[in-house]
This record gives structure tokens, C-alpha cells and sequence, in this order.
């Protein structure tokens, strides 16, 4: 059973950084469809980055050009390296993966597969 473990967020000042990391509990390849998701309170769980079915990644417009998502495939761990943090970027952030498609989603819902969530706070 795939379990996946994030780790890597914490506290910030605004301008700062921090790389998530996300792998399965048993150290094994889990999809080509994974991608990271953030939950703020109130608010609904939305797409931060990902990568699509041919190997390119996509990003969310508040976070390109500042957020790089990355895998290292012989270490079964994907990476979300986020540069200039803003208090806006604040929520809990989830890695996920789709095992059920070939074609990689940008609907929440085609992500079977959850971690328990890392949070990831920035200060003004």
C-alpha cells in the first residue's frame, strides 16, 4: 500500500524559502501523475504544480516563475522548491498521485493517493 510522507514546510518570513519533499513509506515509484496541492482555511484544496503525462510540469499563475516542482526517480521522492514566499502562500500543502490514469489530471479529484500534509506558514 502506498503511503506517501511529505516533509520540509515550516515557518517563514515573507521573501524566504523552503523545499517540501514528498516519498512513499516504502521507498517505491508510485506514479508518472503526481504533483503538489495546497489548502488554505476556508478555502478549497487547489493544484500548486505537477507534472503532466509527457514528463513537463505545469504550475498554478500564482506560483510560476517563484515554485519548481522536481522528482528524483531513484530515490522515489518528488520536491517542491518554493522561492519567494509570500503570506498568501500560506496553507497546508499535499503531495498526491494519480495511479489509477495514464493521462495525468489537473482535477483534483483524479488524485487517489494523499499525504497527510506538511503546513507551511509565511510572515509579513
Amino acid at each position: 500500500q502506498v503511503v506517501l510522507l511529505e516533509s520540509g514546510g515550516g515557518s517563514v518570513q515573507a521573501g524566504g524559502s523552503l523545499r517540501l519533499s514528498c516519498r512513499d513509506a516504502g521507498n517505491r515509484y508510485v506514479s508518472s501523475c503526481m504533483g503538489w496541492f495546497r489548502q488554505a482555511p476556508g478555502q478549497e484544496r487547489e493544484g500548486v504544480a505537477r507534472f503532466q503525462s509527457d514528463g513537463t510540469t505545469t504550475y498554478a499563475d500564482s506560483v510560476k516563475g517563484r515554485f519548481t516542482i522536481s522528482r528524483d526517480n531513484a530515490r522515489s521522492t518528488l520536491y517542491l522548491q518554493m522561492n519567494s514566499l509570500k503570506p498568501e502562500d500560506t496553507a497546508m500543502y499535499y503531495c498526491a498521485a494519480d495511479t489509477a490514469h495514464l493521462i495525468c489530471s489537473e482535477d483534483v479529484q483524479r488524485y487517489n493517493i494523499w499525504g497527510q500534509g506538511t503546513q507551511v506558514t509565511v510572515s509579513s
